[in-house]
């Protein structure tokens, strides 16, 4: 199977989740902290900040790969649900997570986040954001997103700029443009150099193509992240959501989701170049 390749709209982004966009930004992870975390306390930290949930939606962006490849995933039948229960293990992303965290959150970063993760707002927020990954029906979402919103605005509620804050301070916009391109480009030439695809063009001229996207990307990613964010924290109240904003506007949280953005980051990239090695011997499936 191999297919000729140019670089695919932007659109499909709407299924790495929104949810998940607010981890994305691509940072080093190779500088060793001068006290890495305790390997338990980092295991109970994944578990209570509800980034163990996060890691395990990734998978939820699997049917995205087949798209920039002009295909459907539809079109490989049994196949594509084989290919993404095991190339998107919870457990291997899981390890994954551990082994790039553990070399470079330390405990006293660890302590900051897992402290304001585990307080009452902490775990209202968590299981909250958990659903919102976790969930499959994006089109209700978005529905009852963009009904909330509409009613916020109707009334002038100041509301909506703490949603802004809230995307602002968890660096969704910036973050979520980077991993565009990146897990784009890392899947594109994965998928060249396996023989899946011909890709008319070198990897610098692929980057400046996605580049020029970047107008309309931010525009969509702004408005979509509010509307997600109306749907998602609408059982809170104003000033909760203003206390999460401080809260994520701290040094060292922002310390922490940088680091938490890098290994999401890492992970789904890799995970996509897997599946471009595992698709260069599958084949499209045909009804008999």
């Amino acid at each position: 199977m191999t297919a000729q390749a140019t670089v695919p709209p932007f659109h499909w982004l709407t299924a790495l989740r929104l949810g998940l966009l607010s981890f994305l930004f691509a940072i080093s992870v190779t500088t060793r902290p001068a006290q890495a975390a305790d390997p338990e306390r980092l295991e109970a930290f994944l578990e209570v900040t509800g980034f163990d949930v996060a890691l395990e939606s990734i998978r939820l962006s699997a049917d995205s790969a087949p798209q920039m490849l002009g295909l459907q995933a539809d079109d490989f039948g049994s196949e594509w649900s084989r290919l993404v229960r095991e190339v998107f293990a919870t457990d291997i992303m899981h390890d994954m997570a551990k082994d790039i965290l553990g070399e470079t959150l330390s405990d006293e970063l660890l302590a900051h986040a897992a402290g304001f993760y585990a307080s009452d707002l902490g775990q209202r927020l968590v299981e909250v954001e958990n659903r919102s990954h976790m969930s499959e029906e994006d089109d209700l979402k978005n529905e009852s997103g963009a009904d909330i919103l509409a009613g916020l605005e109707s009334i002038d509620s100041p509301r909506i700029g703490l949603l802004n804050r809230l995307t602002r301070a968890s660096g969704s916009e910036d973050s979520a443009i980077r991993a565009i391109q990146e897990v784009q480009i890392r899947f594109l030439m994965a998928a060249a150099g396996a023989g899946v695809i011909e890709l008319r063009m070198e990897e610098p001229d692929l980057r400046e193509a996605l580049r020029e996207q970047e107008g309309d990307m931010r525009a969509s990613i702004a408005a979509n992240a509010l509307v997600s964010s109306a749907y998602t924290y609408q059982a809170f109240s104003d000033a909760e959501v203003e206390a999460y904003a401080e809260a994520l506007e701290h040094p060292q949280m922002k310390e922490v989701y940088a680091l938490m953005n890098a290994v999401q980051y890492e992970i789904m990239a890799n995970r996509f170049e897997a599946v471009a090695e595992r698709l260069a011997v599958m084949q499209p499936s045909q009804d008999l």
